[in-house]
């Protein structure tokens, strides 16, 4: 693979990225309390958005791209209008830091994970849909199912916990790693739950019958993040000092991509599956094309 579009972007940790729907633009989010549109293939900054006091930790899409979710340190959520970056609404449940932010795939509903393991669903219109106290440990990851009908959470842990919508009533718990669960993402039209853990395993699991079908074990070096690509034929994982890129179904390693410095956060496949793009604390992203 060709080396990567090295560019600076922010002025503190790289922490979140996510390419529009139309692969035209792509979103960051960093420590210096910044969201920033950057232009594919040029990876111009084309806008800014500020108005958040701390940290935006997390950031999520609506499916037609029009509406950018944001959680941040500061303990709030915020939707901003694309491409123009005009605050919509601006979301609070409780005075903790946000984690996790994730639109439902209908765009219908946007979910929060905060500290003091607290999950919050509201509509994109702002109205409560439902809170769930999952428990009193940091969340770090909540994730939809496609259909909607259910969202998972995770956190400080080795616990994934799934709850049904609207209502906010568990159905199912499962466990296997250990520490934490970093990272959720349902696959397989939800037929199938992954989940990254701390202790550098992923596992997937059936969602059917709530069962372990597969553990990847990634000893070595620390993970931080995961992506799949559109065609879920991808996954890619950002680790200490690289990025590596696996073939689905098979669970193959299929490259090895060198980061020059120790901590990779983000990482995101673009829709149309020519790039593939990671943040890190060096303040800068890295763009491979993927053709």
């Amino acid at each position: 693979m060709d080396d990567p579009v090295v560019f600076e972007a922010h002025s503190n940790y790289v922490l979140a990225l996510q390419f529009t729907p139309d692969s035209r633009m792509l979103i960051s989010s960093g420590m210096d309390n910044l969201v920033k549109l950057w232009s594919v293939p040029q990876w111009e900054c084309i806008g800014t958005f500020e108005g958040h006091e701390n940290s935006v930790n997390s950031i999520s899409l609506s499916p037609d791209g029009r509406i950018l979710a944001t959680g941040s340190s500061d303990k709030t959520v915020r939707l901003w209008s694309l491409p123009d970056g005009q605050v919509v609404r601006r979301l609070q449940d409780r005075k903790r830091v946000v984690s996790a932010v994730r639109i439902s795939p209908d765009g219908e509903w946007v979910a929060a994970g905060s500290y003091g393991g607290r999950a919050k669903v509201w509509t994109l219109d702002g109205d409560d849909v439902v809170g769930i106290a999952v428990s009193k440990r940091n969340l770090s990851s909540v994730a939809f199912s496609p259909d909607c009908g259910l969202i998972a959470t995770s956190g400080l842990g080795d616990d994934i916990t799934i709850w049904a919508l609207p209502s906010g009533e568990p159905i199912a718990s499962v466990s296997g790693h250990e520490v934490a669960v970093w990272s959720l993402k349902f696959i397989a039209e939800g037929r199938q739950l992954v989940s990254l853990g701390y202790e550098r395993t992923i596992r997937f699991w059936d969602t059917a019958m709530w069962q372990q079908l597969r553990v990847i074990d990634l000893a070595g070096a620390e993970v931080r993040g995961m992506a799949f690509s559109s065609d879920e034929q991808k996954m890619a994982l950002s680790m200490e000092r690289k990025v590596e890129i696996w073939s689905m179904p098979e669970c193959e390693l299929q490259d090895d991509l060198a980061v020059s410095t120790k901590v990779v956060n983000g990482v995101a496949f673009s829709p149309d599956g020519q790039w593939l793009a990671a943040g890190a604390a060096d303040r800068r992203i890295r763009v491979w094309g993927l053709a």
